[in-house]
């Protein structure tokens, strides 16, 4: 499915321009450039658990911790960070392997990059958090959840569940007239050392595949968020650790079984395919819960309902 040539042209402001191939067009897709489009935001970065986190803060209340997914980063949230800034201290992370945070050789088990969190917590001085994650940063959430529940007042799970054993069960191929989506990529990013000699350079492809794909309005993510994503991930190196949050599924798994369930206020949030994984889900692993779907929409809610998404969160908060 890997196309050898392909021209991908982003459109921004009505100005056409071909992928980035250099460092000045680069540039505009930087944490640097970014945090000018969002107003009482900043860029910050810290020390933590071994490795080294970047973040964006701003806001004012009860602090708030968000955790992007895959193949995204911090800048997923800025369609809500402004709504929930009214009324929260935001702070959106960019995990271990991700954006601009570093990208070590190990440590991408959930429980220990939810370790991570826990320790950016602390130098943040929060005694404690709200917190919420959308895909892989789910993972990430519900891990800090079940690992530090006393550094949480309410969790939010946005369109995935933890992994759990359910998915050894995920057909290894495409049911003949099944009305789903075959999730190819949870065995791709199995496979270590293809996928970056594969896709350095090339990321601009499955990127490209996944907001066509994974949205019920491709429109909903922009030419130029895209293309912050593709800069994000089009390294050897990015692509390298991220895959390794799904490499760690196995670990994930193991370690949630030794997991309490949880005993604070949980919502699941989720687009017409994710409401239904964590209404599945969810059950199991908590004691007081809420579950919302948001209709008329897909995987990638924070970009395609950030009104809807937000309103249910500051719902659940308040």
């Amino acid at each position: 499915m890997l196309v050898a040539k392909i021209v991908f042209s982003f459109t921004f402001h009505k100005v056409s321009y071909k992928r980035p191939k250099n460092h000045m067009m680069e540039m505009q897709y930087s944490d640097e450039e970014l945090i000018k489009l969002l107003p009482n935001f900043c860029n910050q970065s810290a020390d933590v658990n071994g490795t080294q986190l970047h973040y964006v803060i701003g806001g004012e209340g009860e602090p708030l911790i968000l955790i992007p997914g895959y193949p995204e980063t911090w800048w997923a949230y800025h369609k809500v960070m402004p709504l929930l800034a009214k009324k929260y201290h935001v702070v959106v992370v960019d995990v271990r392997g991700m954006g601009s945070s570093n990208k070590p050789m190990g440590g991408y088990e959930k429980k220990n990059m939810a370790k991570d969190i826990f320790e950016l917590v602390q130098k943040l001085g929060f005694e404690k958090v709200h917190i919420g994650g959308h895909d892989i940063g789910a993972h990430v959430a519900f891990s800090f959840a079940a690992n530090h529940p006393t550094a949480v007042h309410k969790v939010i799970i946005l369109d995935t569940p933890h992994p759990d054993a359910g998915m050894y069960h995920l057909p290894m191929l495409p049911v003949l007239g099944a009305n789903y989506l075959y999730p190819w990529w949870l065995s791709f990013n199995q496979v270590k050392e293809i996928p970056e000699q594969l896709l350095e350079g090339r990321m601009h492809i499955v990127i490209e595949w996944f907001f066509k794909n994974l949205l019920n309005n491709p429109n909903s993510i922009s030419d130029f968020d895209k293309a912050v994503y593709v800069s994000a991930y089009n390294s050897s190196d990015a692509i390298r650790s991220s895959n390794a949050w799904y490499q760690a599924f196995p670990q994930d798994i193991e370690d949630s079984k030794a997991y309490d369930k949880l005993t604070m206020p949980v919502i699941g949030i989720g687009g017409t395919g994710g409401y239904e994984m964590l209404k599945n889900s969810l059950p199991n692993t908590t004691t007081d819960l809420q579950l919302k779907e948001i209709k008329e929409s897909g995987h990638f809610i924070l970009a395609e309902k950030p009104d809807e998404t937000a309103k249910l969160i500051i719902e659940f908060l308040d």
